[in-house]
């Protein structure tokens, strides 16, 4: 490997954590004075940023994590999820203790996310040096909408390394997710509550420096906006039947990803992200588990439904 080549294909930022699964009878859930949970109440790492480094790292990419972790059982959870996946991990301390949060999942494969927000401090920081040398080191860098995160796109954009994030569910005014929509050249977000997906990302476009942007719709598939044009992504097909959307987004996000460092053209890295994703949704919210590339591949030059 030449002194030029970046040892890292992308560097993750913040997203760490971990979750608590409930598979309910029904959303939204009922008041009743109990529920007996007959498939069990389980715990794992895993939420976004965790979500999207398993992605890449399955398709065969480079991955490098950072985040604030606690000395906790959680973190532990979470170290642990990286060894075993071969992602490499820094964590920085965090007295508040790991991210966590409570996903209640309804029969179709919906899910309603409680997050513990007293895991976090309105102190927290990367390192700008730190920030830096990681991506220098990098070809690309994928930012969660966390409050470190945000307070690192001044030193990332000075960098140069392109940049992408996932706005989720942004509904298009809320003012948090404004520096990151408008600070990365590739944008993620869904369109659940969007009442005009085509005005948001054109604003993203308009107003930031975005290249392309994607917005999820399900099982409708995806817009995309790229080089001025949107177009609409036809759904895939799911390989076995739905079970939990959870982490269907992050799926989405990594395989594209993947085509645009692979020089693929955005309609295909599209494709790949449709692909991934429909897979995500056959994948029970307990077990943490990514498309690999073969058969992502495979599977992306099917016919869609």
């Amino acid at each position: 490997m030449s002194s030029h080549t970046p040892a890292t294909d992308v560097l993750v930022l913040g997203g760490a954590g971990v979750d608590t699964i409930i598979h309910v009878p029904e959303l939204p859930l009922p008041y009743a004075d109990s529920y007996m949970i007959d498939s069990g109440i389980r715990t794992r790492a895993g939420q976004t940023g965790d979500f999207v480094a398993l992605g890449l790292a399955a398709l065969g990419l480079r991955t490098h994590h950072l985040d604030l972790l606690g000395d906790d059982p959680e973190g532990d959870l979470v170290r642990a999820l990286h060894r075993e996946h071969g992602i490499a991990l820094t964590a920085l301390p965090q007295p508040a203790g790991t991210k966590r949060a409570v996903n209640l999942v309804g029969p179709d494969g919906r899910r309603l996310s409680l997050y513990d927000t007293s895991r976090s401090r309105p102190g927290d920081r990367f390192p700008p040096e730190l920030l830096r040398t990681l991506a220098g080191a990098s070809r690309h860098v994928h930012v969660t909408i966390t409050q470190p995160g945000a307070e690192a796109l001044p030193v990332l954009t000075a960098t140069g390394v392109p940049l992408s994030t996932d706005l989720h569910d942004w509904d298009g005014a809320n003012p948090y997710h404004e520096p990151f929509a408008y600070a990365a050249d590739v944008v993620f977000l869904s369109a659940a509550a969007l009442t005009d997906p085509e005005r948001t990302m054109r604003r993203i476009t308009e107003r930031g420096r975005a290249q392309v942007v994607v917005a999820t719709a399900g099982a409708e598939g995806a817009y995309l906006l790229a080089d001025g044009e949107l177009t609409r992504v036809p759904p895939a097909l799911p390989p076995a039947p739905v079970v939990d959307s959870n982490g269907a987004g992050d799926a989405f996000a990594a395989a594209f990803l993947y085509g645009r460092l692979a020089g693929e053209p955005p309609g295909t890295c599209a494709r790949y992200g449709a692909t991934a994703g429909a897979y995500a949704c056959t994948v029970p919210a307990s077990r943490a588990e990514s498309m690999g590339r073969d058969e992502l591949l495979e599977r992306a030059t099917e016919p869609r439904p």
